[in-house]
């Protein structure tokens, strides 16, 4: 059976909406716990934001009564520093007011202090001279931040299934909210296989190759927001690791992940443990990344992704990261653009190619090659170059779309939802 990618991302969102045990059970955490953490309820504003009205600029506050006659000159009154109740002010004069700080009563608007003359704060106030100033005259509510001109009270100030970051999580700290209810963590087992894997920082043995997926996997995991479980399996006979599988603790796992033995080779075990199973192994049109294996084991889904560490990555990306999303709310979907391709490129016809980048000032240069064995060329990249299926070559200047997988990489406006990979057909 081969698939479209397209088709394999509806099959891994809908295997998840199906059969997954997560729920949208909750828990209560503190602001500081709750980063990247998914809102589970409606978060309404418990008051005003700002609760006060309050001066956009240092500056004077000068009354209502004042304004509208042409230049003005009045006598200096008493600062208002932010973090009091001010006095009311009077007519004729004008109060130094810092930012932030609360606007008096009868004050119609502020001049910024650069405005007035002399543009710098009077000596202390409290030395028995008087001071005067001149300023020019101001549009009644110039620099007044009014109560509740960021957010109203009872007004959502966050809705559930709110992915919170820094921004949305200061908000609730400027409404005092010091506590929310969070989403529950989708939980995946991953499973490594294989007797020619050894685990970093121990000795190979002849024929051995460090285990690098399980970490890459790990760390996409933990990046997407999920708790990581890790089993390993060391037997490469289909009967030990159907057993080990049989006996896995699955109550509390949302989701069995594998990499390896699902191609077509001679010892491809994975394949062999599941193949009275209702797991389905077939080849999904991309490259890398083309073997796939989906399905359940009991009631708990299963996906199985190629061994290559370039493949099981950009399966990762592919398939799984963009089905939590839908399923949990967190990650937030990578980010897409068009971006100016440094260097032509080939690419299969048939198949929806996915290359690494290194992108930078609207522009991306290919690192590696098509090899999905070459992590050194994943080290260095940050975006995700796709061709996609029915085209066989780009130039060097032609437009390609790209998903950059390090934030850092280039600044850009979030997409909306799961970037496309639309093919043709």
């Amino acid at each position: 059976m081969i698939r479209s990618v397209v088709e394999h991302q509806q099959a891994v969102t809908a295997l998840l909406q199906r059969s997954s045990n997560y729920s949208d059970a909750s828990q209560d955490l503190a602001l500081a716990d709750a980063r990247l953490r998914v809102l589970a309820v409606d978060i309404p504003a418990p008051g005003n934001l700002p609760p006060f009205d309050n001066s956009q600029m240092d500056g004077y506050a000068v009354h209502a009564a004042d304004l509208g006659g042409g230049p003005l000159h009045l006598r200096v009154a008493a600062p208002v520093p932010a973090g009091i109740r001010p006095p009311a002010l009077e007519p004729g004069t004008a109060a130094p007011i810092m930012t932030g700080a609360m606007i008096p009563d009868g004050t119609g608007a502020v001049v910024p202090i650069e405005r007035a003359t002399p543009s710098q704060f009077c000596p202390a106030y409290d030395t028995g001279t008087d001071f005067w100033v001149d300023l020019p005259d101001a549009a009644p509510g110039s620099f007044i931040r009014a109560r509740g001109s960021d957010l109203a009270e009872g007004s959502l100030a966050l809705p559930a299934g709110t992915l919170l970051a820094a921004p949305q999580l200061g908000l609730l700290a400027a409404c005092g909210v010091g506590s929310v209810s969070v989403r529950s963590r989708f939980t995946v087992l991953l499973l490594s296989t294989g007797d020619e894997v050894a685990e970093p920082g121990t000795e190979l043995a002849p024929g051995q190759i460090y285990d690098a997926n399980t970490t890459l996997l790990e760390a996409a995991l933990h990046e997407a927001g999920a708790v990581v479980i890790r089993h390993r399996a060391m037997s490469d006979d289909p009967d030990l690791l159907r057993e080990a599988l049989e006996g896995l603790e699955r109550e509390s796992v949302n989701l069995i992940l594998s990499t390896g033995g699902i191609s077509q080779g001679a010892y491809e075990v994975v394949k062999q443990a599941l193949e009275d199973s209702s797991v389905d192994f077939l080849t999904v049109a991309m490259q890398p990344g083309g073997p796939q294996a989906i399905g359940a084991i009991g009631d708990v889904p299963f996906l199985g992704f190629p061994g290559n560490p370039v493949s099981a990555l950009v399966s990762f990306e592919m398939f799984l990261r963009p089905a939590l999303t839908r399923l949990v709310g967190a990650p937030a979907p990578r980010i897409a653009l068009q971006a100016r391709l440094e260097s032509a490129l080939e690419s299969p016809a048939a198949k929806h190619q996915v290359r690494r980048g290194l992108y930078a000032d609207g522009a991306v240069s290919l690192v590696g090659g098509t090899g999905s064995h070459l992590l050194h060329a994943l080290a260095g990249s940050n975006a995700l170059v796709h061709v996609p299926v029915g085209q066989s070559s780009a130039e060097a200047g032609d437009t390609v779309t790209i998903w950059l997988i390090d934030p850092a990489a280039g600044t850009a406006v979030p997409a909306t939802s799961t970037p496309s990979t639309k093919e043709k057909q």
